[in-house]
């Protein structure tokens, strides 16, 4: 044992990666663009950059990736362009590296690092816990470098929050990009890669079972890929929602702003045609007990009075507001008032959202949510979707490696808000804790499918000793 292990050690310090061939070969017809790809080169090698080469003599860089190495094997990965097949040959150890991934400046006072991907100009931020918009932590700014079009100019919204069955109104709270902060872990950073790991502690709502409850999410981006990576992991957990049980099904949310009158995208498509129901009963029930509860309610906090002051206007106050009033954290009710005035909401938005006047649609072509009423739909399981803006072709596309049970998307013109939540009516979260998301980019909106697919569909990956 002591000479097998001597021998280990003597091969992990003197492996040589120079000859080694990445042998990179996909099933499907489209050309990749800068598609990351990871290999391992048996044994362990120091060098932090290799330079390798395709046949016709481009040379492509690899950095090292220390989270998925060990001493048996050293993980490496390059963003490559090819069309069906390319082959790498490692060449050399790179000592200068050139210009990849670079820091910005940061825009927003909880900056944790701004980057300039190659593809995308982003911001991700690690929140304030203040309560508002402008609190959130993920993504609060994101810009693709080839139109310079900014998904989130007012840094209020973010890509990236997850939400239910924490935040929901089923137990006083709603929103964690707005209640808590979190710590950011720099996983890998240099021009090919970059990983963050994100940690945070849910706030306590009402309900016993959720708790005490603490998260996690890994976010990758890669040089000049018009796509990013991440991965959501909560403590396990079990609870009801909307008269279901839920075990370990949270909603990821994404959000875009357009500004009033504008929106930044105005269609929805899922991959095999979309299967949904427009409307949401619930949103009504929600906002008309916020005005019963300005009208009705004797509480006298400060934050009672400064909501009233906020929610005068109620048709173009940000939508939290909404969901804020009924939150434990916020404080601005009683707890016993949340629960009597939220059990009402609850009673009446789950008879609604099973009555038959809001038929199940069977869409072919994409949907124009914004022409619905309150400009939502409830699309069924998915694993790949789409939204769009018809006009300019810029699209977002989401691959999840298991399917969402259901969607809640929002094209609302008023605001300019758009949301691609993963959760069924009532808030009830529906994608399974644990699963990647692959999120593009780009003006491709006419051949976005195609891009879904090369995200569910990595390239196959061998190495050999030439």
């Amino acid at each position: 044992m002591n000479v097998a292990n001597t021998t280990t050690q003597v091969a992990a310090q003197t492996t040589d990666p120079c000859g080694f061939e990445v042998d990179i070969t996909d099933a499907l017809p489209d050309a990749r663009d800068h598609e990351p790809v990871t290999f391992q080169i048996p044994g362990h090698v120091e060098a932090a950059l290799l330079w390798a080469e395709t046949e016709t003599g481009a040379r492509v860089l690899c950095q090292r990736v220390a989270s998925r190495s060990s001493d048996g094997h050293t993980a490496y990965v390059a963003t490559v362009s090819f069309t069906g097949a390319v082959t790498l040959r490692i060449t050399e150890v790179c000592d200068d590296a050139p210009q990849g991934i670079t820091a910005l400046d940061g825009q927003e006072q909880d900056c944790f690092v701004r980057l300039d991907t190659g593809a995308f100009d982003l911001e991700m931020c690690s929140g304030t816990a203040q309560g508002t918009g402008a609190s959130k932590w993920g993504l609060r700014h994101f810009r693709a470098k080839a139109d310079g079009f900014e998904l989130l100019p007012s840094g209020n919204n973010a890509i990236g929050g997850f939400y239910g069955p924490f935040f929901t109104p089923e137990n006083g709270l709603i929103n964690p990009p707005e209640h808590t902060t979190v710590e950011i872990e720099t996983v890998e950073s240099g021009p090919v890669m970059h990983h963050y790991r994100m940690h945070g502690t849910i706030p306590d709502g009402l309900l016993d079972e959720l708790k005490g409850k603490t998260f996690t999410i890994d976010w990758v981006f890669t040089h000049n890929t018009p796509y990013f990576q991440r991965r959501y992991q909560v403590d396990p957990f079990r609870t009801v929602i909307n008269g279901r049980s839920v075990d370990n099904k949270i909603t990821v949310g994404d959000e875009f702003e357009g500004g009033q009158g504008a929106l930044v995208f105005d269609r929805f498509a899922a991959y095999q045609g979309t299967t949904y129901r427009a409307g949401d009963p619930y949103a009504g029930e929600l906002i008309d007990m916020v005005r019963d509860t300005l009208a009705t309610s004797t509480t006298q906090s400060e934050k009672f009075v400064e909501f009233r002051h906020e929610l005068e206007d109620i048709e173009a106050a940000h939508w939290d507001l909404y969901w804020r009033m009924f939150c434990a954290w916020e404080e601005v009710l009683p707890d016993d008032e949340i629960r009597e005035r939220l059990a009402r909401v609850r009673a009446s938005s789950h008879v609604l959202a099973d009555f038959t006047d809001r038929p199940w649609q069977i869409a072919q072509e994409p949907v124009d949510v914004s022409a619905l009423p309150h400009e939502t739909i409830f699309p069924g399981a998915a694993d790949k979707t789409v939204e769009f803006h018809e006009e300019t072709g810029r699209a977002m596309v989401w691959w999840t490696s298991k399917p969402s049970g259901a969607f809640q998307i929002v094209q609302r013109k008023q605001s300019g808000w758009v949301n691609w939540g993963s959760n069924g009516e009532n808030e009830c979260p529906e994608l399974p804790v644990g699963v990647d998301i692959k999120t593009a980019y780009g003006l491709f909106a006419d051949r976005w499918t195609g891009v879904a697919d090369q995200l569910e569909t990595a390239p196959a990956v061998t190495v050999r000793a030439s």
